[in-house]
C-alpha cells in the first residue's frame, strides 16, 4: 500500500508551488505583448512618450520575469523530487515538450530580454522593435509547450505503454502537439494572461492619475490597456467556452463535478447557476434550462453523464485494469507469452485505473469488490471547491468584459482620466485577474 501522508503532502507542496509560480506567468504574457504594442507605436510615430512607456512597463516586466523563472525552476525540480516514478514512467513524452520549451522558448525569451534592456542605444528602432516582439513571442511559445505537456497529462494521446520497459513511449508526436485539450488550454490561458496584463497597467495608471503623477504616460497606458483588455476578456470567454466543449469530450467527470451533476442530465441539459453540493447530491439547485447542453455539446439532444454513472463506468475500467495488471505480470515472468501480450494490448489503457487500488492494497489483482468501489469513488474530485471555483472564474470573466467595455468607451471620448470612480474601481480590481486565474487552475 502507498503511504497516503507522503502522497498528500507531495500533492500539496507541488500545488502550492505551481499556483505560486502562476502568479507571475500571466503578467509575463500580458506585459510582453503590451510592451510590443507600445514600442510599435513609438517606431511608427517617433514620439518619445511611447518610448518612455515601453521602458517603464518593461522594467516591471523584467522584475516579474525574474520571479517567474526562479519559481519555475523550483517546480521543475519537484517533478523529480516528488514524482520521480511518474517522471520515469512518462518521461519520453512529458519530457519532450519541457525540453523544447527550454531550448526554443525560454532561450529565445531570455536572450532577447537582455537585448531589450541593453540595446536601446545600440540597435536601430526597427531592430529593437523586433527584439521586443521576439521577447513576447518567446513568452507565448513557453506557455504553448508547457500547456502541451499539461494537456497530455489530462488527455494522453499519441503514446503507448511498452510492457518490456514499463514506460510510456511516443507513437505520434504530431498528435501530442495538436492535442485538443492542450490547444484549448493554450488559447484560454494566454488570453487570461492578457487580461491580467491589461488590468495591471490599468490599475497602476489609475494610481498615477489619482495622485497626479506621470499624467501623459498614465493616460496613454490606460487607453492601450482598455482596448487590449476588452479584446482579451472577450477572447477569454469565447475560448473558455471551447475549452468546456473539449472537456466534455475527454474529461466527462470534470464537467460533471463542475456542474455538481450527480445523475445523468437528460437532453437538453440545464446549466446550474447555484447549488449547495453535498457528499452525494445537491441540497438545493437553481438551473437555466438548455444552456449547459448548448455550451458543452453544441446540441439540444445529447444527454450528459453524471458523477454516479461515471463512477459505475470507472468500476468497469478498474476491473479491466486488474486483468491488464495480471497480464502484465505474466509478461514479466514470461516475455514470450504471446497470449498474455494480446490480452494486455486490448486493455492496457485501463491499467492506470487498477493502480487506484494501490491506496488500499499492494496486490491490485486480488482487490475485493469493496476496494474496487472505493477506488472508483476516488475518481470523483472535490465537487464543492470545483463547483464554486468555476463560478467564481466565470463571474469575474463577465466583470472584466463590463469593466473594460466602460473603460474603452470613456477612452474613445478622452474622458477616462476624469472619471475618478472608474479609476478607483481599476485600482481595487488589480488582484481580481489573479483570483480568476488561480480559480481557473483549480478547475483545470
Amino acid at each position: 500500500m502507498i503511504d497516503l501522508t507522503v502522497v498528500d503532502l507531495s500533492r500539496l507542496q507541488f500545488a502550492a508551488t505551481a499556483m505560486y509560480h502562476f502568479l507571475f506567468v500571466p503578467l509575463t504574457l500580458g506585459l510582453s505583448l503590451l510592451m510590443a504594442i507600445m514600442e510599435s507605436v513609438y517606431v511608427m510615430t517617433g514620439r518619445e512618450i511611447w518610448r518612455r512607456m515601453t521602458l517603464f512597463w518593461g522594467t516591471l516586466f523584467g522584475v516579474n520575469f525574474a520571479m517567474g523563472v526562479a519559481t519555475g525552476i523550483v517546480m521543475e525540480f519537484q517533478f523529480g523530487m516528488n514524482w520521480s516514478y511518474y517522471s520515469h514512467y512518462v518521461g519520453d513524452i512529458f519530457g519532450a515538450p519541457l525540453a523544447i520549451e527550454g531550448l526554443m522558448a525560454f532561450f529565445l525569451e531570455a536572450t532577447f530580454i537582455g537585448l531589450f534592456f541593453f540595446g536601446w542605444d545600440r540597435l536601430s528602432k526597427v531592430a529593437h522593435l523586433c527584439v521586443t516582439w521576439l521577447t513576447a513571442l518567446g513568452a507565448n511559445f513557453s506557455a504553448l509547450w508547457i500547456l502541451i505537456a499539461n494537456g497530455w497529462m489530462q488527455n494522453p494521446v499519441g503514446a503507448t505503454f511498452n510492457p518490456d520497459t514499463m514506460r510510456m513511449e511516443v507513437t505520434d508526436f504530431v498528435a501530442v502537439l495538436f492535442n485538443p485539450v492542450a490547444q484549448a488550454k493554450f488559447v484560454h490561458t494566454v488570453s487570461a494572461g492578457y487580461v491580467a496584463g491589461a488590468m495591471f497597467v490599468m490599475a497602476i495608471s489609475a494610481y498615477f492619475l489619482l495622485r497626479g503623477l506621470h499624467q501623459d504616460l498614465a493616460k496613454r497606458s490606460m487607453a492601450v490597456a482598455a482596448s487590449f483588455g476588452l479584446a482579451a476578456s472577450l477572447s477569454v470567454v469565447v475560448l473558455g467556452d471551447e475549452s468546456g466543449y473539449v472537456a466534455t469530450e475527454h474529461q466527462k467527470m470534470k464537467i460533471a463535478a463542475m456542474e455538481a451533476m450527480w445523475e445523468t442530465e437528460p437532453a437538453p441539459a440545464g446549466l446550474t447557476v447555484f447549488a449547495l453540493p453535498g457528499a452525494d447530491g445537491n441540497r438545493f439547485e437553481l438551473k437555466i434550462p438548455f444552456v449547459l447542453g448548448l455550451i458543452t455539446t453544441r446540441s439540444l439532444n445529447t444527454a450528459l453523464p453524471g458523477i454516479l454513472p461515471l463512477v459505475e463506468h470507472a468500476e468497469t475500467r478498474i476491473r479491466n485494469g486488474m486483468a491488464s495488471a495480471a497480464d502484465l505480470e505474466a509478461i514479466r515472468k514470461d516475455p514470450k507469452d504471446q497470449a498474455a501480450r494480446a490480452r494486455f494490448a486490448e486493455n492496457w489503457r485501463d491499467l492506470g485505473y487498477a493502480l487506484l487500488l494501490k491506496r488500499y492494497r499492494s496486490d491490485v489483482v486480488n482487490a475485493t469488490p469493496e476496494e474496487i468501489r472505493q477506488a472508483a469513488f476516488d475518481t470523483v474530485p472535490a465537487v464543492a471547491p470545483l463547483f464554486w471555483s468555476f463560478r467564481l472564474m466565470v463571474a469575474l470573466g463577465l466583470y472584466f468584459i463590463a469593466f473594460f467595455a466602460v473603460a474603452f468607451w470613456l477612452s474613445t471620448r478622452h474622458r477616462i482620466d476624469a472619471n475618478r470612480a472608474l479609476l478607483k474601481i481599476a485600482l481595487v480590481s488589480l488582484p481580481l485577474p489573479w483570483v480568476a486565474i488561480e480559480a481557473g487552475w483549480l478547475v483545470a
